[in-house]
């Protein structure tokens, strides 16, 4: 594939309308550019979750398995954004879902069974992976709303839905590694 932007600016936006990889102009609030934007919101979030993790990755060797998990990811929503950006465009496919599941049940079997819910803190990695957790959230709910109107193909709803449980298991995988107790609610009181 060769060089894409030749010029970062060029002024067919300035109207409030994009083009897609199809040759379509819609709006900028349209569904499928909403569901591009979430999707590169995450991508984003995910990067600083990795940032983060490669700083640490020194204290706490552990976390390196989580890097190797989820670097794959950036890539993988980079081709999900192409998809929506090009709807005749697949390049996910069932291999990267059933990846996200191995790891998900690998590290779920080294957690043990949640037995409360957990409030998204702890770290800041800790944290972050929750940032990323539910961004995944809004982003399937993006796409789920651009399908409900223009039907997507291939498998981009499975993937993104699969990456915000691993996203979670992520978090409590890091909590464990870091040595961080997870932050259980405490529900409210009942009032006397």
């Amino acid at each position: 594939m060769g060089f894409r932007l030749s010029k970062i600016y060029t002024r067919t936006g300035d109207t409030g309308e994009t083009g897609l990889g199809d040759g379509r102009r819609v709006p900028k609030d349209h569904p499928r550019v909403e569901a591009i934007g979430e999707v590169d919101s995450l991508n984003s979030q995910v990067g600083v979750l990795l940032a983060g993790l490669t700083a640490a990755v020194a204290s706490h060797p552990a976390l390196q398995e989580v890097i190797d998990v989820l670097a794959p990811c950036q890539h993988r929503l980079f081709d999900l954004g192409g998809e929506l950006a090009m709807p005749e465009y697949k390049a996910l496919n069932a291999a990267e879902i059933e990846r996200l599941e191995a790891a998900i049940d690998h590290w779920n079997e080294e957690l043990g069974p949640l037995e409360n819910f957990i409030l998204p803190g702890g770290s800041t990695l800790i944290a972050q992976a929750h940032v990323c957790r539910s961004l995944a959230r809004t982003a399937e709910r993006r796409c789920q709303h651009l399908n409900a109107i223009e039907p997507l193909a291939g498998v981009g709803l499975a993937y993104i839905n699969r990456l915000s449980d691993l996203l979670f298991v992520a978090a409590r995988i890091i909590a464990r590694r870091e040595g961080v107790a997870e932050i259980l609610w405490e529900p409210a009181k009942k009032p006397q």
